[in-house]
């Protein structure tokens, strides 16, 4: 009997979201073709989230890559994995190195074949639809972009509500990436460059976590 994971993702952190009719599906298709379920790894985060931020990716991965009898993971949707193609496809290709197939339920596609051999069909698709799946973000931001400027022209209200503050752990997750670079001496401006991440902030976090 082939052993398999479950991995499923929501993006809300509030009771409006939740990943059991993901785990149930997976379970039925798992149970339907005769596969262990050896473990299931869900969580509640952004799927532009980077994978270095995602405890439980990060936790599904070193799974699999210590238990050797797993040969799959199930996913009901690629963007379960995540909605940034870079990051998704890293994730893919870690899989894949661990010859471990990642199955996508709702295409019915797998990253390895039979063999073990990665699937070109596979990789060829996965890639358009994660490509797709960041068009459809950017598409929403520039909706909310829309929204934000109309409200700026009625006299709306802007900014951060007073009081509010990010905790040492939401900063130390949110730019887990950038505190790295900045510990390997980086220039700001190339960690900048590769994250998106202004100077400001960078300097920030140097104070916080490197000082």
């Amino acid at each position: 009997m082939k052993k398999v994971v479950l991995f499923c993702r929501v993006s809300s952190t509030n009771d409006r979201q939740s990943y059991d009719r993901q785990v149930n599906d997976l379970t039925q298709y798992a149970n339907t073709n005769n596969y262990e379920v050896a473990a299931v790894f869900a969580e509640k985060i952004s799927g532009s989230t980077r994978n270095s931020a995602r405890p439980e990716l990060n936790r599904m991965i070193e799974f699999v890559n210590s238990n050797p009898d797993v040969e799959k993971v199930l996913c009901t949707e690629l963007s379960r994995v995540g909605r940034d193609p870079l990051q998704v496809l890293q994730t893919i290709e870690t899989l894949n190195q661990a010859s471990i197939s990642l199955y996508i339920q709702n295409y019915n596609i797998e990253t390895l074949t039979a063999d073990k051999e990665v699937n070109p069909l596979a990789q060829f698709l996965i890639t358009i639809l994660a490509e797709i799946s960041r068009m459809e973000k950017s598409a929403i931001l520039n909706r909310l972009r829309s929204g934000y400027d109309n409200h700026l022209k009625n006299n709306g209200d802007v900014g951060r509500k007073r009081g509010y503050r990010k905790s040492t752990d939401q900063m130390k997750n949110q730019y887990a990436e950038e505190i790295k670079l900045i510990g390997k001496d980086y220039s700001y401006s190339h960690i900048s460059q590769l994250t998106g991440t202004n100077k400001n902030t960078l300097t920030k976090l140097k104070q916080m976590f490197l000082n």
